[in-house]
């Protein structure tokens, strides 16, 4: 099954940061509102790393709570971004495997973020039987 839509991040808190020579790492927590085919909320846990060139890269875990395709249920979603040299960015997720509760028991798959005129969405996945 194949995924689309929208989401924006409706709270976004650091909780700490630690500046180095070439690198700021920082920990935030954020929420977000999905609409698309995935509606809901999720919280998410991030640690950043920002260089004097701008941001560089994050790693985080976020608890989805919605309802996918008409199936409600909760899965936790294993973030990685960064960019490239050129500037370009990427950002993945991966479905924690066995984190899909309710109607979402089951759930695998990955999908990605794209920021182009707002935060959009894919998500490619299969459910258990």
């Amino acid at each position: 099954m194949h995924a689309t839509g929208t989401f924006d991040i409706t709270t976004w808190d650091t909780l700490a940061t630690d500046e180095h020579p070439g690198a700021t790492i920082a920990r935030h927590r954020l929420t977000k509102h999905f609409t698309g085919d995935l509606t809901g909320t999720s919280t998410t846990e991030i640690l950043t790393v920002a260089t004097p060139d701008g941001p560089a890269a994050y790693t985080g875990l976020e608890h989805v709570d919605a309802t996918l395709h008409g199936r409600k249920g909760t899965f936790v979603l294993a973030h990685s971004a960064g960019g490239g040299a050129d500037g370009t960015p990427w950002m993945r997720w991966e479905i924690v495997a066995t984190s899909g509760t309710g109607e979402l028991t089951g759930i695998t798959g990955s999908g990605q973020i794209i920021n182009d005129d707002g935060h959009h969405y894919t998500l490619d996945y299969t459910l258990g039987t």
